[in-house]
């Protein structure tokens, strides 16, 4: 009896020891598939920001054709667009041709003779009568029928510049020539700048 006693013992223990070193196999389950959706968008921008001489001084003489700003003026174009757009114009443009600045009494200097020299992006700048309100190629927010203005930049959207910037810088002077008789006074005025992006 105890022989085969302990032949069931060894038996049992070997039972326990093939169990733990061989477990039952068993095929693998899997689940179903979960979906999660991504959608991202980004929406088309276009900016300006006057990153230098946003405030620029003239010590004017009379019936001169060099009154030199006291400083140039920087601006920075920033866009992201759409594939089909082909450009992005500058622009630089006062209200009224007439009176880009005035002395608020009647006495004003013409946009004739007020001219922007511009760098870094393109087009070469001007007189700030160089384009009126209305005209062909001049953006519709050159408003209103008595504003004028001149393009101050020009940037080709090709394949590899949909999101960029750029710099304009812009150099200024006031021509008294044109206004020779212009009396003593303090004149002020503002200039717009605004870019598009075509078409």
């Amino acid at each position: 009896m105890r022989p085969v006693r302990k032949l069931l013992m060894v038996v049992v223990w070997a039972a326990v020891l093939v169990a733990t070193i061989c477990p039952n196999a068993s095929a693998q389950i899997n689940s179903n598939i979960g979906t999660v959706v991504l959608n991202a968008s980004m929406s088309e921008s276009l900016f300006v920001n006057v990153t230098g001489g946003p405030t620029v001084n003239f010590t004017l003489a009379a019936n001169t054709a060099a009154n030199p700003g006291s400083t140039t003026s920087t601006i920075l174009t920033g866009w992201t667009l759409k594939p089909g757009r082909t450009q992005i114009t500058l622009w630089a443009w006062v209200s009224n041709g007439t009176a880009a600045l005035t002395d608020g009494a009647g006495e004003k200097i013409p946009a004739s003779a007020v001219s922007a020299a511009a760098s870094g992006s393109g087009s070469a700048g001007g007189a700030l009568n160089t384009v009126a309100s209305g005209g062909a190629g001049v953006p519709a927010f050159i408003t209103p029928a008595a504003a004028t203005g001149v393009q101050i930049g020009q940037v080709r959207i090709l394949g590899f510049n949909k999101t960029g910037v750029t710099t304009t810088t812009l150099t200024w002077n006031i021509n008294t020539t044109g206004v020779p008789q212009l009396p003593a006074a303090t004149y002020t005025g503002t200039v717009n700048i605004q870019a598009q992006a075509l078409p």
